[in-house]
């Protein structure tokens, strides 16, 4: 599984953006697929998953409300749409796929098999 990230740039605080993530590939529907971001200095960190199904999704406590992580099985695509941006926001956003079966794996970097090559958010105050 080959995965593009999307969709980033630059936006003033209280924007919006939708990340987009386009996989290549056979079994895109049976990968969980999710959401991590890098700030500069900082280690990776979770920011929402979705299960094979789109039916379970999940998301860190820092983005709730105002990030909805959705997929579309039939364009092997999952996005991000973001909204109420705010600077501490501002990081690299990759996605990731991987087959993971419990709802504690889904926030852990190292339970996914595969990995895009993350879009630039930076979000100015």
């Amino acid at each position: 599984v080959q995965l593009q990230a999307s969709g980033g740039g630059l936006v003033q605080a209280g924007g919006s953006l939708r990340l987009s993530c386009a996989a290549s590939g056979r079994a895109f529907g049976l990968y969980v697929m999710a959401w991590f971001r890098q700030a500069p200095g900082k280690e990776r960190e979770f920011v929402a998953a979705i299960t094979w199904s789109g039916r379970s999704t999940y998301y860190a406590d820092s983005v709730k409300g105002r990030f909805t992580i959705s997929r579309d099985n039939a364009k092997n695509t999952v996005y991000l749409p973001m909204n109420s941006l705010k600077p501490e926001d501002t990081a690299v956003y990759y996605c990731a796929a991987g087959i993971i079966s419990t709802p504690q794996g889904m926030s852990v970097p190292r339970e996914y098999d595969y990995w895009g090559q993350g879009t630039l958010v930076t979000v100015s105050s």
